[in-house]
C-alpha cells in the first residue's frame, strides 16, 4: 500500500473505510522517518475516509514539526475536500512522474 522513494511516500490501491486504518500507521511511520510528500497517483478506489486519512497524516506531520504536501490528488478527493471546506488543509506539491 505504501512504498518510499526518498522523501516521497507513494500510496497505492484503494483508500476506503476498509483499508485506511492499516495505511494510517504505515504512513505515520513513514512521516516519522522523513517522508515529506504523499503521492496519490496510484490510488484506485477511494471514499471520504481517504480525506480523513490525509488530514490525520497532516496532523502527524505538524505534531512532528515537519512539512507535508500531497501530490497527484485524485479529482474525487479534491471534490470531497472542497465540499467539506477543508481543501486548503491539503497543501499540494508539484506532480512527479
Amino acid at each position: 500500500m505504501i512504498r518510499r522513494e526518498g522523501e516521497r511516500m507513494l500510496v497505492s490501491g484503494p483508500l476506503t473505510l476498509a483499508s485506511v486504518t492499516a495505511v494510517l500507521s504505515e504512513g505515520n511511520a513513514a512521516i516519522g522517518q522523513g517522508a515529506r510528500t504523499v503521492d496519490l497517483s496510484e490510488v484506485g478506489e477511494l471514499d471520504s475516509s481517504a480525506l480523513a486519512l490525509l488530514l490525520a497524516w497532516s496532523r502527524e506531520a505538524k505534531r512532528l514539526k515537519r512539512d507535508l504536501s500531497f501530490a497527484n490528488l485524485p479529482q474525487g478527493l479534491t471534490t470531497i475536500a472542497r465540499l467539506y471546506g477543508v481543501a486548503e488543509l491539503l497543501p499540494a506539491s508539484p506532480a512527479h512522474h
